[in-house]
């Protein structure tokens, strides 16, 4: 594993910090001395394939699991936390493959689920419709999302608009920062752009962002640091400035391990006659 210096300006205090982190279920090692850093304004990018272990980091930093060794700090105090909530409380928003969004509810309403404002008292108490309308309108155009009509069901949206709508809910509510759970991983090229263009947005709003994701490509077009994963263990840790696009797909394929499997499927040479009986 490579020991880079981090880029300048980066002698902010981590919103998250993971040093050495290890999780353990019975005998299986799921993590093991794992560490990163998240600053305000920066995307650090895990990659990984699967059963690399990010899908546990991602449950570590949600507030699902509790580590088994080594520090887990948010803005320099070591913590553990109790659950998700405790998490969103502390600022750190995580949206997940599947979103949990309730397709045939419309787009203000899944912006505002679970955290819904209301106006009046007693019993004429009541959801404030108009509201959370105009409020999702004007946060969604603010990160640059022009949805045709807020009150469509979120199901019609494309996933990349989909996974935007989940971005822009998670600035609103106050996220310092955000975790994406493979944006990308079932979108379009084009799609797969509208949400990257998002996931700077985000970023340029002051967030601190963890992309998790297997494309090195997707990561290099916005990462401000590579952690990549393998079996559990971090297998490289890199800056931008400190590794190209074709090292980090190299590292990210099994670098030499690929290489043997090259050498194992190439032909064999062909024969130079054929067979017969000679005259």
């Amino acid at each position: 594993m490579s020991d880079q210096p981090a880029p300048a300006g980066t002698d902010r205090p981590a919103l998250v910090e993971l040093d050495q982190v290890s999780k353990y279920y019975g005998n299986i090692r799921a993590l093991e001395g794992v560490s990163l850093e998240v600053h305000a304004g920066d995307i650090t990018c895990v990659l990984g394939d699967n059963g690399a272990g990010k899908s546990t980091l991602i449950k570590i930093i949600a507030g699902l699991h509790q580590h088994d060794a080594g520090t887990f700090s948010i803005e320099g105090e070591q913590t553990r936390l109790a659950n998700p909530r405790e998490a969103l409380d502390r600022g750190i928003a995580t949206v997940y493959q599947d979103l949990a969004v309730v397709p045939l509810m419309p787009v203000w309403r899944n912006f505002f689920l679970g955290s819904e404002p209301t106006t009046g008292s007693g019993p004429f108490k009541r959801l404030d419709v108009r509201r959370m309308r105009e409020t999702t309108r004007t946060e969604l155009l603010r990160m640059g999302i022009d949805l045709r009509d807020v009150d469509q069901p979120i199901g019609t949206l494309s996933g990349g608009e989909r996974q935007c709508v989940a971005i822009a809910r998670a600035v609103y509510f106050g996220a310092k920062v955000l975790v994406l759970d493979e944006p990308t991983a079932a979108l379009g090229v084009k799609q797969s752009g509208v949400v990257l263009k998002y996931v700077a947005a985000a970023r340029d709003a002051g967030l601190g962002v963890v992309l998790i994701t297997h494309n090195p490509h997707h990561a290099y077009l916005v990462g401000d640091r590579f952690i990549l994963l393998k079996r559990g263990t971090m297998s490289a840790s890199h800056t931008k400035d400190s590794v190209s696009l074709d090292e980090l797909t190299r590292q990210m394929a099994g670098g030499s391990e690929l290489e043997d499997l090259r050498h194992e499927l190439e032909r064999a040479p062909a024969p130079t006659h054929l067979g017969g009986p000679e005259k």
